[in-house]
């Protein structure tokens, strides 16, 4: 009998045991699909951490008092990047916030070519906001920056301009609104803020520019907030924050020489000895991002584990449907070898039936678990996410199965004797 003919006589029998089919395929599709749907709603949060953390691009770093952690999963896990200690280093100038002073210097003296270097400060998040009879929630964000803050953070204008460097050193009210404020107050028509006079925290801001939407991250909004001058903060928003220096050159080739400059002129700034450890932290743009994906791999290994348990049980209950078959098939079996088929002609046909059943599950789980997974890039707002390589790796597993859980009941059937099959009832 041809290879084919085996197929088809394969397809055919599995075609007529329906029900028994679908039950075995519904089991392996659910491991795969908890596979999958795990691997694609992580990519989907990959993707996410990239667009929320690295604003700036690859050619881009910042410098800090500390570093900032991030906790996933309920605080089971964080990630976190701290400053080293040693017994050496005097307390009190470890743990020094950076200045406003020390900011300026940096950014008035850093010379690195084709660089810009720009300074901010993070105010509050409790802040309310008010137009008219009008007035947000008490959790609008506060940033101080300078004229360059824009763009070393990625935000572009949907409406007006950007501060001057006058009106920042000259301390003028003046404010950036992110889109929900302006949406909030103005509706649709958010290009009618420009030039309106607002309230923060009941101090008086003109508004000048209105940033472009960038949407939520894990259901937080990124334009519930508002920019004003860095030396603003000081004067109106009391708050001990640190401030974070910024720098972008124009090559990444050249990234790791900027920062190279930018450690040695700051260390000079923070007074700072040959044998002490800096006491601030160099952060490239996406270093946050790439952490952060990294800790997810924990997810990673979990769907792993559960998808491999479920094959398990999967290929044990489709071991004993084939082992059913075999005897349900004893009389088939004898007339297949009574008119000259041989027993590999046998065992190839059970095998084809336990394969074409794992490889039905595949399917079903691949597709089924990329449509949850992408419902939870849907809820992030992010793009539609195909893991091929698990895909991939699903196929193969689940044939891989097929072949393991059909084996035994496969070799049985071709053992038996055609006589004795024939006269079976």
């Amino acid at each position: 009998m041809r290879f084919n003919d085996t197929l088809l006589l394969a397809f055919r029998t599995v075609r007529s045991n329906a029900l028994r089919t679908a039950l075995t395929v519904a089991i392996i599709a659910f491991g795969i699909m908890a596979l999958i749907g795990i691997i694609t709603a992580i990519k989907a949060m990959n993707q996410k951490f990239s667009e929320s953390f690295s604003n700036m691009g690859a050619n881009a770093f910042s410098i800090r008092y500390k570093e900032q952690n991030i906790r996933i999963g309920g605080g089971s896990r964080e990630l976190t990047v701290s400053k080293k200690q040693t017994k050496k280093e005097k307390k009190s100038n470890l743990d020094r916030k950076i200045t406003k002073e020390e900011a300026e210097y940096f950014v008035n003296h850093y010379h690195f070519p084709a660089a810009i270097a720009g300074l901010s400060i993070f105010g509050t998040r409790n802040n309310i906001v008010s137009f008219g009879n009008k007035k947000t929630s008490p959790n609008v964000m506060l940033f101080g920056g300078d004229e360059k803050y824009l763009d070393l953070n990625g935000y572009k204008l949907l409406n007006g301009r950007n501060m001057t460097q006058s009106e920042i050193q000259s301390v003028q009210n003046v404010c950036i609104i992110g889109y929900d404020i302006a949406k909030k107050f103005f509706n649709e028509a958010v290009d009618k803020a420009i030039g309106k006079i607002i309230l923060i925290n009941s101090r008086s801001y003109r508004i000048i520019g209105v940033l472009e939407s960038r949407g939520s991250t894990f259901g937080f909004s990124r334009d519930n907030m508002i920019i004003v001058g860095y030396k603003n903060v000081a004067k109106d928003f009391s708050n001990n924050n640190s401030y974070v220096i910024a720098v972008k050159v124009d090559n990444i080739n050249n990234l790791n020489q900027a920062m190279g400059e930018a450690e040695a002129l700051f260390r000079g700034v923070r007074k700072i000895g040959i044998t002490e450890e800096s006491n601030f932290v160099l952060d490239k743009s996406d270093s946050i991002a790439e952490q952060a994906m990294n800790s997810l791999g924990f997810l990673t290994i979990s769907a792993t584990v559960i998808g491999l348990i479920t094959l398990i049980g999967a290929a044990i209950g489709l071991m004993n449907i084939m082992l059913v078959s075999v005897s349900e098939r004893t009389k088939e079996v004898g007339l297949i070898k009574a008119i000259g088929g041989k027993s590999s002609v046998v065992k190839r046909q059970f095998l084809l039936e336990a394969i074409i059943i794992s490889v039905l599950g595949a399917v079903f789980g691949i597709l089924l678990g990329i449509l949850v997974g992408n419902s939870f890039a849907l809820v992030l707002n992010t793009g539609f996410v195909v893991p091929w390589g698990w895909v991939i790796y699903g196929i193969v597993i689940c044939t891989l199965v097929g072949l393991l859980a059909g084996l035994y009941p496969a070799v049985k059937a071709g053992k038996l004797n055609p006589i004795e099959a024939l006269r079976y009832e």
